[in-house]
């Protein structure tokens, strides 16, 4: 592989794709069984730079919300919804919010109040929604299997290290 140097100012070259951390982990596996032997345990690996097979580390998930990393301006969310179950009807009047389906199908609505949700389209594995700060939005499960998808909240909405087994579990730290 050839690194191409970038100077920045008057400070020595960087190399792009060459990284100076020693806890650089590269995850580019293919299987969930090496996954799962390689990667170990879903958890929050923010604020450090961070390498992972999002589409496995989604697809491994069972958790209802797994904060996967979080950092000052963003974090990622592994989130599985059980047949039927939804993410519940919510707004974030400070956070822009990008969602990915890596697994199954179901249906976003979305809108500026939560009774007038006139957005509404059907999802399925590799649809991307993007939800804007301040829109009323909420993913159902249409299917038969789990609906495996991850989430991107700009800045991070919830706090380093969450994780809620299950949608009640979320529902009560809230409250």
């Amino acid at each position: 592989m050839h690194y191409t140097p970038y100077y920045h100012q008057w400070q020595t070259p960087l190399y792009y794709g060459w990284q100076p951390y020693s806890y650089y982990v590269p995850n580019h596996y293919h299987t969930s069984e090496q996954f799962q032997q390689r990667n170990g345990k879903l958890k929050d690996y923010g604020p450090r730079p961070f390498v992972i097979n999002i589409n496995e580390a989604s697809k491994q998930n069972n958790t209802y919300r797994t904060a996967l990393w979080t950092g000052t301006h963003l974090q990622v969310t592994l989130m599985s919804l059980k047949p039927g179950e939804d993410i519940g009807l919510e707004i974030h009047p400070n956070v822009d919010q990008f969602l990915r389906i890596e697994q199954g199908q179901g249906v976003v609505q979305m809108g500026k109040s939560k009774n007038n949700l006139t957005f509404k389209r059907k999802v399925y594995d590799d649809d991307a929604i993007f939800i804007p700060a301040g829109t009323w939005h909420d993913v159902t499960n249409t299917g038969t299997t789990p609906l495996k998808l991850y989430s991107i909240y700009a800045p991070p909405n919830h706090p380093f290290g969450t994780v809620h087994v299950t949608k009640a579990n979320a529902l009560a730290e809230e409250h």
